[in-house]
């Protein structure tokens, strides 16, 4: 069945020795597989195996089969083979469906004229732009310190902006805390980046006409967004408004801009492994979890505000929704690094100016339904 020599490109079970004892060791096509008996914590013999295994090219994980132990060590994928078709075709979608949310900011009747569904592309672009910005810049960080992560799934979905967001999904462990947070810092940091830009291009365009059909029409179903204060601040500083009076309406590539905003703040909910869960988990540590704790407290305690003090229910209904998610996602637990030493004073103080720029982009009342 098998020996107990090592595959030759594998670690020498005398590295493995003292964490593991391996009685058969065997190749199965891309994947070794050292049997054994683990001689400490299952934590602390990740922590000696992993660096091991990664020298010589491998992730490995420790499973069972029929009740023996089993180091599982597979090739770490750190590129990207082929075309990801998968990512194509998604982001193919994804751009078809905010250009079809497109014409309803720029009052595009897409039914009678399909074609004119084009002119709705500085809204895609603007909302497609920040989203694609916050993801590489998750992608690149992932690359820098040898995660294997796959390249960006955005998530089309029929709605006011067309889309879902977009998410990358990190398959390999992760070696240290600066690593992982420099992940979970450089998608939002990136994001914003773009947000500004976009912001910036939307408000020094000229106001959308709104038809008077739509004015007069008394079953209209209005709807306003929430500034938050960053983008209030960006606006002050370019001295242009973000309101307009009877028949026109705000620049779409504002509303890209809003979205940008938007997702910020709710990827950086320090929770699990959102972005901030990321952060906070790499500045405390197992701490962490006692921040998790709190956060759907507080977002459930968020949405009790905006529907009896706000007097908003479709925002209310947004925020028990997040406190829903926010409870699963603190269930699951955040990403736990191989390496938890502490970080340097630098990343904590980068981190902090993070979630300072996180608040900038809250509102509680982001939208707002009116019929």
């Amino acid at each position: 069945m098998g020996s107990t020599d090592p595959p030759a490109d594998g670690p020498s079970l005398e590295r493995l020795s003292s964490v593991f004892r391996v009685y058969e060791a065997r190749r199965d096509g891309d994947r070794l597989m050292y049997y054994g008996e683990p001689l400490v914590p299952r934590e602390r013999l990740i922590d000696a195996a992993w660096p091991l295994f990664r020298e010589h090219g491998y992730e490995v994980q420790l499973t069972t089969e029929t009740g023996e132990y089993v180091l599982v060590a597979e090739p770490a994928d750190t590129g990207i083979d082929g075309v990801p078709w998968t990512n194509v075709v998604l982001f193919l979608l994804t751009v078809v469906s905010t250009l079809y949310a497109g014409t309803a900011w720029y009052h595009i009747d897409a039914v009678e004229n399909p074609l004119a569904v084009l002119d709705a592309w500085p809204f895609t672009a603007a909302v497609l732009g920040v989203l694609l910005t916050h993801e590489l810049g998750h992608y690149v960080m992932t690359r820098y310190h040898g995660v294997d992560a796959t390249l960006p799934y955005f998530i089309p979905m029929p709605s006011l902006i067309g889309t879902m967001g977009a998410v990358i999904r990190m398959k390999g462990q992760m070696p240290d805390r600066k690593a992982l947070f420099d992940i979970g810092v450089a998608g939002p940091l990136a994001g914003l980046a773009a947000t500004i830009a976009v912001t910036a291009i939307g408000l020094s365009l000229p106001p959308e006409p709104v038809p008077t059909s739509l004015m007069n029409n008394p079953d209209t179903i209005q709807i306003e967004f929430g500034y938050p204060p960053l983008l209030e601040l960006i606006a002050w500083v370019l001295d242009e408004p973000t309101s307009y009076g009877p028949g026109q309406a705000v620049n779409p590539v504002v509303i890209g801009g809003w979205v940008g905003m938007f997702i910020t703040f709710l990827n950086l909910i320090p929770v699990g492994q959102l972005d901030g869960g990321h952060i906070v988990r790499a500045i405390l540590g197992k701490e962490q979890e006692r921040v998790a704790a709190l956060v759907p407290v507080a977002l459930f305690g968020l949405a009790a505000y905006v529907f009896y003090v706000e007097n908003v229910s479709n925002a209310s209904v947004l925020w028990v929704f997040w406190g829903l998610l926010a409870t699963y996602v603190a269930y699951v637990g955040p990403a736990n690094p191989i390496d938890d030493e502490g970080l340097d004073v630098k990343r904590k103080a980068i981190g902090i100016l993070t979630f300072v720029l996180g608040v900038l982009c809250f509102t509680p009342v982001p939208i707002e339904i009116i019929t």
